[in-house]
């Protein structure tokens, strides 16, 4: 159905998708390339939200390098949108260029569009093809489909680790585990995401930042403190300047005055606090992780946390990759990745898959998702 030709120009349009991954969110990262008489005549990438999508850039660029897309291929990793959001359809702006054939890498999981952009250019005589390095596309935009299909975000949790699975010394103790390559690699994926979510017992021990150094990056990631009782240290290095990055506490109650009293105190500095129980007391972690996806439109979620943290998301079946950094050597006592309980059978366990392995440096990065 494909040829070889075919398979070349998709891979240059998720070559140019590629561009959008820090950019894009809450859109999906799209990259589109037009292509005539063998020659690529115009390409783009999904830019920040509410300016254009991929097609127009790609459109955009054609015209400025004074080529007409007409009878012309246009490669797409995404359905071109059919409906108006912050930005008109672009299957409209596809449609008026007349191009002779539209590729599309997959079918856009959003259920206002789920087809109807396809359908709309084959019925304005455009030749439509759909498939084309589909779990490439995919790939790129885990976190999209996955608050398009689930309601929830992509959850990455990332954890650096000694060879025997240690995060830290028993005193708590753990810069640096992993070497530079390392590091600057976890930036790389703090920037893809919509948030980072750490827990307040990190804050209190390292006092991080958590926001992206290492990459250049023209978006910083919301930072979130999962905080039941709003016993962060006001003076801590998160919360400072949260006019370069949306701040938000998520606390289990704000009952009694002195709760209230300490979140006023918080949205003043423009921090905002919501509160989500669950039955014991603690915050609701499936509950939070529907409100981001659902109320503020985020796809990825980025996590550095913990033991304690880590180990509720995993029981909690919230994580949906593992981010693992390994360094070649051993801790012996220590604190470990995850309090993932006590098991009394290896029925019981969490099994994951490898997705992608590679080296930084001395340190060892393991991807894995759920099996």
């Amino acid at each position: 159905m494909y040829s070889a030709v075919d398979h070349q120009w998709m891979s240059e349009a998720l070559a140019q998708a590629q561009q959008a991954l820090y950019l894009a969110n809450p859109n999906p990262r799209v990259g589109c390339v037009i292509v005539r008489d063998g020659k690529l005549i115009g390409g783009g990438s999904t830019q920040a939200v509410g300016k254009a999508h991929a097609e127009v850039q790609a459109l955009a660029n054609a015209k400025t390098l004074g080529n007409d897309v007409a009878g012309s291929t246009i490669y797409v990793t995404l359905e071109p949108c059919s409906h108006t959001g912050r930005t008109p359809p672009c299957v409209d702006a596809l449609i008026a260029a007349k191009p002779a054939k539209v590729i599309a890498a997959m079918s856009d999981p959003n259920p206002l569009v789920a087809g109807k952009g396809l359908e709309k250019l084959r019925a304005a005589g455009i030749e439509v093809q759909c498939g084309l390095l589909e779990s490439e596309a995919q790939a790129l935009n885990r976190g999209f489909i996955s608050r398009m299909t689930r309601g929830l975000p992509w959850v990455r949790m990332k954890i650096a680790a000694s060879l025997d699975g240690k995060t830290a010394l028993p005193d708590g103790q753990s810069q640096w585990i992993t070497g530079p390559l390392a590091r600057a690699d976890g930036h790389h994926w703090r920037a893809q995401a919509c948030a980072i979510v750490t827990g307040v017992g990190t804050v209190k021990e390292d006092d991080p930042s958590l926001n992206v150094r290492d990459v250049d990056t023209q978006r910083q990631p919301v930072r979130i403190i999962i905080d039941s009782k709003l016993e962060i240290p006001p003076a801590a290095k998160i919360l400072q300047n949260p006019d370069q990055s949306d701040v938000m506490i998520v606390c289990a109650s704000l009952d009694g005055s002195d709760m209230k009293a300490k979140a006023k105190s918080f949205e003043g500095r423009g921090i905002q606090v919501i509160a989500m129980a669950n039955a014991f007391g603690k915050v609701d972690l499936t509950a939070l992780f529907s409100y981001l996806a659902k109320e503020r439109e985020m796809n990825e979620i980025h996590v550095e946390s913990g033991f304690k943290l880590n180990g509720s998301m995993l029981r909690e079946d919230c994580v949906d990759e593992l981010l693992l950094y390994y360094a070649p050597f051993l801790i012996g006592e220590g604190i470990g990745m995850a309090n993932v309980g006590l098991m009394n059978s290896l029925s019981y366990r969490q099994n994951w898959q490898i997705i992608d392995q590679a080296l930084l440096g001395p340190d060892l990065r393991l991807r894995l998702i759920k099996n």
